[in-house]
């Protein structure tokens, strides 16, 4: 029975290895900083977590302090990710040429009504 459960601890502990490499890889394939930021971020949160759990089942004595890892892992990854995607873009780095659309762009500045007497005074009537 022991060798079934250290089975089934090496093949998730081999599942979460593999997202560490697939956003290892993301980190290489993606064409900007925004994307390669979710790649690496959603992989190895998820990696991070099989591995864990994996090494947890193998060495059941572990257990309490590999969940309180794996919580750690789920509220800091994404919090450190969004803080670090929010600083480039403010920073000035560009999104890739594919982007549809960037939500944190600066709107246009809508005149205050005191204003916009004047804006319309001041347009040439055509």
């Amino acid at each position: 029975m022991n060798l079934y459960i250290d089975i089934a601890g090496a093949i998730i502990t081999l599942i979460g290895s593999l997202f560490l490499f697939l956003g290892a890889l993301g980190l290489l394939r993606m064409p900007d900083l925004f994307n390669r930021i979710q790649a690496g971020t959603k992989a190895s949160t998820l990696g991070t977590i099989l591995t864990l759990l994996g090494i947890g089942i193998i060495n059941f004595d572990w257990i309490g302090k590999i969940i309180v890892l794996i919580i750690f892992v789920l509220i800091t990854n994404p919090v450190s990710s969004h803080v670090l995607a929010r600083a480039a873009h403010f920073s000035g780095v560009h999104m890739t040429r594919r982007a549809i659309i960037d939500l944190l762009k600066p709107k246009l500045k809508v005149a205050k009504p005191e204003e916009q007497s004047e804006i319309i005074s001041k347009e040439p009537l055509n």
